[in-house]
């Protein structure tokens, strides 16, 4: 499958610019910020794991995306033509786009992420996700918060705002299931939610432990060997200073010698 197929796949649309939310005027910079707020997205490290395999799709399309627009040459023939060179789409697919993303920006930051979740909310594009939720899920206010990105139970109030005017202009049918939603339904709901964040706290606990515990484990070990390496210093030194002289060698005894020594024994009498 091209790139374009795959666009229309995962975007609806084979149009590179419109994927990214920008003008075909755009420059060079603009394309890639605009690659960056849509890649965090669908970033593979930020989804579900159900999630996973779609946000790998689509990564690596917008990765694709961006390897064209940001290319002279295969901008200016998208630009002219609508197409993209078929003898480069399977190089371009088959790239290592974690790599090539990696090698873009930095590395995701938890400020990176409040960052973008301040200017997603409130947004058009979270009023069209929130929108697309609603019409997958059929009004299921659970289905909701589960796919639009960073909702949480505080956030029900305003969702249900937006979708009540979506209602009444005739944008979104109006579903029995969202409009009568029974009060222990969504208590269920909330207190899933706090399960769900008290277990993710716990985790994080667990893990910032295991990193201290690491750390003083490294940190010990390291002090032994220093420890360690100058007692062996020390003893080094000592035996140096006051270490016993080479004991002396033996001499040999001559014949002679020994046969003098052995005139000398007295003879055992015979009985």
């Amino acid at each position: 499958m091209g790139l374009l197929e795959m666009c229309e796949k995962y975007f609806e649309t084979n149009n590179l610019y419109e994927i990214l939310g920008i003008p075909s005027t755009a420059t060079d910079k603009e394309v890639k910020k605009a690659y960056h707020k849509m890649s965090l997205k669908v970033h593979p490290d930020r989804v579900d794991e159900g999630e996973k395999l779609e946000a790998t799709e689509k990564f690596k399309v917008l990765g694709g995306i961006h390897a064209i627009l940001s290319d002279t040459n295969r901008r200016a023939l998208y630009d002219e033509s609508g197409i993209v060179d078929d003898d480069e789409c399977d190089v371009i697919i088959d790239r290592d786009w974690t790599s090539y993303w990696r090698m873009l920006f930095k590395k995701i930051t938890d400020d990176d992420i409040r960052a973008y979740e301040k200017e997603y909310q409130g947004s058009e594009i979270e009023r069209e996700d929130l929108k697309q939720a609603y019409l997958n899920g059929k009004g299921d206010m659970g289905y909701i918060t589960d796919h639009v990105q960073f909702a949480r139970g505080e956030h029900e109030p305003r969702f249900r705002k937006i979708l009540d005017e979506m209602i009444k202009n005739g944008e979104i049918p109006s579903y029995r299931v969202y409009t009568h939603e029974p009060e222990s339904k969504r208590r269920r709901r909330l207190a899933k939610e706090k399960r769900e964040a008290k277990e993710a706290h716990e985790i994080f606990q667990a893990e910032e432990e295991r990193k201290k515990e690491n750390s003083l484990a490294n940190l010990i070990s390291q002090n032994q060997q220093k420890r360690s390496r100058s007692y062996e210093f020390l003893i080094d030194t000592i035996a140096a200073k006051y270490g016993a002289s080479k004991p002396k060698a033996k001499t040999r005894t001559s014949k002679r010698q020994a046969a003098k020594s052995e005139e000398v024994k007295p003879k055992r009498r015979r009985n």
